[in-house]
């Protein structure tokens, strides 16, 4: 019994001693006092293009192509570059109105517009539209894409596959400048200096804008150019091209170019070189083949001979048919150019004064 009563004793002041020494620490040294401040957060996104997006996307236009009868053969795109006067010109590709009897747009908003074919030309594969002027959304600016580098951030405003994917924005890089690229056409094949993007390019989206990360317009989609079996290649026309020669299309004036009256075969045509007994020198490794010259042509008047091979307009060599039609309409009506030729086995120069009075 005094066993326990000393257990309860000592408890007791151990319970005590525990008490005072909690006042006496509380007392003797300041407590602090912890305040939660509760604050709205904005977060802000360091990769987005929207700002660059808001600056094009209502001068963005599905082209639709009718025939005759009304129907709908064909969708694709275009932006508004200009606005002046009563009109509105939009900016898209030939190929993709080539066959049309009458033209629409459909705005960004849903509404169908008439619109006028002013000019297209098949080459540069551009053509130009005009609407009514307050009809117009917004218009686009223009950029330079000689001042893209590789690498940079570009993107697309377009309508692949028709109007139920109006508007669709897709983002890529610039991939590849002054890229040639063989394009097939009414009148054969041509050569064509592109942009390349891994930007997505389907088709619906040809005739729209690409652009760079201002929002500014740097080429003209066309996806004429890619090939069925690549993926992640698509190809612009650089603006610069396009508005080298807008005022024409703008007044509804053809494109002359210069044309030798020749018709070329390429080197590695054997077949049709012995139809016209024409032989390649084993030297020669490049260049195209005259197989046929036509009276008052400016090439009948320069001399240009069956069996000549042309290796050379001024100081660029040629590879083949396409590439020299390329580099000829580099020149202009009334220019004179120089053709290196080789001629029964000796190389020649041959001056060709390029007019008008026979052509296009």
């Amino acid at each position: 019994m005094k066993q326990k009563f000393t257990y309860f004793v000592v408890g007791c002041i151990c319970i005590m001693a525990g008490v005072c020494g909690t006042i006496i620490v509380y007392r003797t040294y300041p407590q602090e006092t912890v305040t939660k401040t509760v604050q709205d957060v904005t977060l802000h996104e360091t990769n987005t293009i929207k700002s660059a997006i808001d600056k094009i996307y209502d001068a963005v236009v599905v082209v639709e192509e009718y025939d005759t009868k009304g129907n709908l053969i064909g969708t694709g795109t275009g932006f508004v570059y200009k606005k002046e006067g009563e009109k509105g010109y939009i900016l898209t590709n030939h190929h993709v109105i080539e066959e049309a009897a009458s033209i629409k747009v459909l705005t960004s908003q849903g509404k169908e517009i008439d619109a006028a074919l002013l000019g297209s030309d098949e080459y540069s594969d551009i053509a130009v539209l005009s609407i009514a002027a307050d009809e117009v959304l917004q218009v686009a600016s223009l950029g330079d894409s000689t001042n893209a580098e590789l690498g940079d951030t570009v993107f697309t405003v377009g309508s692949p596959l028709g109007s139920k994917y109006i508007g669709t924005v897709t983002k890529g890089i610039l991939s590849g400048q002054n890229r040639k690229v063989t394009v097939k056409l009414s009148t054969g094949s041509f050569i064509m200096d592109v942009l390349q993007t891994d930007a997505a390019i389907n088709p619906g989206n040809s005739g729209g804008p690409l652009l760079n990360i201002n929002g500014e317009v740097i080429g003209i989609t066309s996806l004429k150019l890619v090939q069925d079996e690549v993926e992640g290649m698509g190809f612009a026309i650089p603006i610069e091209l396009a508005m080298a020669s807008i005022d024409q299309l703008e007044n509804g004036e053809k494109i002359i170019r210069p044309t030798l009256g020749v018709q070329l075969a390429t080197l590695d045509n054997p077949y049709l070189l012995r139809n016209y007994q024409i032989q390649i020198p084993n030297n020669v490794k490049n260049g195209v083949v005259v197989v046929a010259v036509e009276n008052g042509s400016d090439a009948a008047k320069a001399g240009l001979q069956k069996g000549d091979i042309i290796t050379k307009i001024e100081d660029q060599e040629i590879t083949e048919s396409s590439h020299f039609k390329y580099i000829l309409y580099q020149y202009s009506i009334g220019n004179t150019i120089t053709l290196t030729i080789i001629r029964d086995g000796k190389e020649k120069t041959i001056p060709v004064v390029l007019t008008s009075s026979y052509g296009q």
